[in-house]
């Protein structure tokens, strides 16, 4: 997996602060909400869904029949999560590039019980945990 890049002055080309990867993880953590994007039957779709991390991977709850088991099934996913404040005209954004996987390991499933994480569109707990394994991560921020 890789992280953010930057160039020496901590700035991208278009003068944006480069995140590291721990930071980009903090906010990954402290964000509740992310958007998952993927590729179904050749249309882009973008997903908000509630999520917690374990590790270096995003870890949601979605129930059985949903677009979500397209997205595990096309492998490739993009993950995003933001925050911005439009009067102070400052933001950042980190996005995470991998692949989603229904969850089955026992041990797994367990641990993410263990989260905290309620699902908003799960409400009765009995869907499937979905991972995303990143492959690349990357944030920019605004006026910070």
């Amino acid at each position: 997996m890789t992280g953010s890049t930057a160039p020496e002055t901590g700035a991208d080309r278009l003068g944006l602060r480069v995140l590291d990867l721990d930071e980009c993880v903090e906010r990954l953590t402290r964000t509740p909400v992310g958007r998952i994007a993927f590729v179904s039957s050749g249309d882009l779709v973008v997903f908000p869904v509630n999520h917690a991390v374990d590790g270096m991977s995003v870890v949601f709850r979605t129930r059985f029949g949903s677009k979500m088991e397209v997205a595990t099934s096309a492998g490739h996913v993009a993950f995003e999560v933001d925050s911005y404040d439009p009067a102070a005209e400052t933001g950042w954004s980190v996005v995470l590039k991998g692949r989603a996987e229904l969850v089955y390991d026992e041990a797994d499933t367990a641990r993410y019980d263990g989260l905290g994480l309620h699902s908003w569109a799960d409400q009765e707990g009995r869907g499937q945990w979905v991972r995303i394994r990143p492959d690349e991560v990357s944030g920019r921020e605004i006026g910070g």
